[in-house]
Parts: structure tokens; sequence; C-alpha cells
């Protein structure tokens, strides 16, 4: 499944992918690095061979722009729950509606009930980005110095979602 959104086309990630992932994923995250003053975040100390790996059995999308790739987002299913991680943008293209393109892209091909992903307290763009796109806060996890890990979900009605 391609699909187009503007001038942007969308597409399944994959392993080939690795590489392009990699830099954006690295140039991507240096904002957030420069956020919470450190370095120390897994999608910034990923090697390529471990990106590759990861990537032979990944579900996800990557998004291109006249042959480039510009974004990217990796997503798993749990039951009728669709976990989404490591959304990175680069830079040069972030607020041109690639990350809600991808979002969108792996909710309607995932065929679960709700979606989750989580993001970072003092991350503003990304916690705007994932409201805009429908997604409401359900948690917060204390992670020290004043910064929690805000977990958001959405419900995307594809499946029967349990009953509360």
């Amino acid at each position: 499944m391609t699909a187009s959104h503007d001038d942007i086309e969308i597409s399944p990630i994959s392993a080939a992918d690795a590489g392009e992932v990699l830099t954006i994923q690295r140039a991507a995250f240096v904002s957030e690095a420069i956020i919470y003053q450190s370095v120390d975040m897994p999608p910034l100390v990923q090697t390529l061979d471990e990106l590759e790996a990861e990537l032979r059995d990944a579900d996800g999308w990557v998004a291109r722009r006249s042959g480039r790739l510009v974004g990217a987002i990796r997503t798993r299913r749990e039951g009728d729950l669709l976990l989404i991680g490591r959304i990175a943008i680069a830079p040069d293209q972030q607020g041109a509606g690639i990350g809600q393109a991808l979002l969108e892209a792996a909710e309607q091909a995932s065929g679960a009930a709700e979606a989750e992903l989580f993001t970072g307290s003092l991350s503003e763009a990304n916690i705007r980005l994932y409201e805009r796109c429908g997604y409401v806060e359900t948690q917060r996890v204390e992670q020290g110095g004043g910064i929690q890990e805000i977990y958001f979900r959405k419900r995307l009605g594809h499946a029967a979602a349990p009953s509360d």
C-alpha cells in the first residue's frame, strides 16, 4: 500500500530504508536531546545494525518528498491496540503535515480499535501534534527531575473495542 498526501508519498517501511531512517531519526531527536539535556536516548544511540534488524520484523511507514525520505514511524500491534513509536521527521520538514500523514497511514492500515503513543512532558510540539490528531492524554509517568512520560490514546474504531 502506498498513499499520497499532497506531494508526500507514504509507503511501508523496510530494512532497506534503515540508513535513511537512522539519519532522519538522529536529526529529529537532536532537538529532543537539547530539550531534555541528554543524548542518552534510544533513538540517538541505536546503531545501523540494530535498526536493520528491527526493521526486518517491524511495521511502520516512511514518508518521501521528491524521492527523499523525510519521515518515518514505527508501529506494533498488540491485540486491538496499535503501539506507535519513533516518529521522526526531518528537521527542515517539520510542521509540513508529515507527522499527521504518517499517523493517519499507520492508524488506517492497522485494523486496531485503539492507538497509543507517548512523549515527554517537555516535548510541546509533539503534544500539540498528538492532540490535533485526536489523541487524548491517559497517563503521566514520573521520570524524575519534573519530567513525565505522557501517554496518549485514540479510539480508531476499526475493531470492537473492549467494553468498560
